[in-house]
């Protein structure tokens, strides 16, 4: 009798860890059917994210807007692997905007700690899938403690060249224009460089992303159809990827379709299809 309720107990578990292994397989192969069907030769080599409706998931579940910040880390652990593991060169994530500073201050707070939290968590995983660090926009803005974590992070990843994972912190397209343009004037008024001399290289290398490739792909989440001020001038080619999928809830499978998408498009540059035929 005993013998037959240990017999039926393991039985049990055996069968709740089977459908538990089935469960997983099945959670997993949608992304898997999806990811066969990218072309790891024409890979974007550069990926930016506007990360939004992380306050529109948090209100669907009846929560204060920083949970949906909260779940939105897994999403950015999600896609930095799944580039990660494609081999995309570089991934930007539109992090913080300067105009976010508006919105109420428990939420900054609660988004600057969360920075540091994050960075301090995923430090190590960065260094073990040797993804390097770095950082665009006035992030001298940023609280200390936040700046400081940051900037030690962009320090222990420096050596690694796998994947850059780029936060766009403190970021606004027209300020970074801006600071360019200053930039270039006063090299100019230093008689270090001839008006004439200003190309389209000379103004991109003044950028905050100077020696890094153009975004290919700009993907956005939430429905939203709008670039909301980030990479103004750097993504004057880049195929938009529009998703209603909220980004604590895009995962790598809706990365993939993104690719996808990017990859069935017909990218001419201003020349005719016929042009790209020869």
């Amino acid at each position: 009798m005993f013998g037959l309720c240990s017999e039926n107990k393991a039985g049990a578990q055996v069968a709740a860890f089977l459908n538990f292994a089935l469960a997983e397989v099945s959670r997993h192969l949608p992304s898997m059917d999806l990811k066969s069907k990218i072309n790891l030769e024409k890979l974007p080599r550069h990926i930016a994210v506007i990360m939004d409706g992380n306050g529109r998931w948090a209100k669907e579940h009846g929560m204060p807007r920083v949970f949906g910040h909260r779940n939105g880390v897994k999403a950015v652990r999600e896609t930095t692997e799944a580039c990660t593991e494609l081999g995309v060169q570089y991934l930007t994530l539109y992090a913080f905007s300067t105009e976010n500073w508006n919105r109420p201050q428990t939420e900054v707070a609660a988004l600057m700690t969360l920075l540091v939290e994050t960075i301090k968590k995923e430090i190590k995983t960065l260094n073990e899938n040797g993804v390097r660090l770095q950082a665009i926009g006035d992030i001298s803005r940023l609280p200390e403690k936040s700046y400081k974590t940051l900037k030690q992070a962009i320090e222990g990843t420096k050596n690694n060249t796998r994947m850059t994972l780029v936060l766009a912190l403190n970021y606004s397209a027209r300020w970074e224009i801006l600071e360019a343009a200053r930039k270039l004037a006063r090299q100019a008024q230093a008689g270090e460089l001839r008006p004439e001399d200003i190309d389209e290289a000379a103004f991109s290398n003044a950028l905050a992303t100077s020696g890094m490739p153009d975004p290919e792909l700009l993907i956005r989440t939430s429905g939203e159809s709008r670039v909301s001020n980030f990479l103004l001038w750097q993504i004057a080619y880049a195929e938009l990827h529009f998703t209603p999928t909220l980004w604590p809830d895009f995962r790598r499978e809706h990365l993939y379709q993104a690719i996808i998408d990017f990859q069935h498009r017909e990218r001419r540059f201003g020349k005719t299809s016929e042009q790209l035929a020869v």
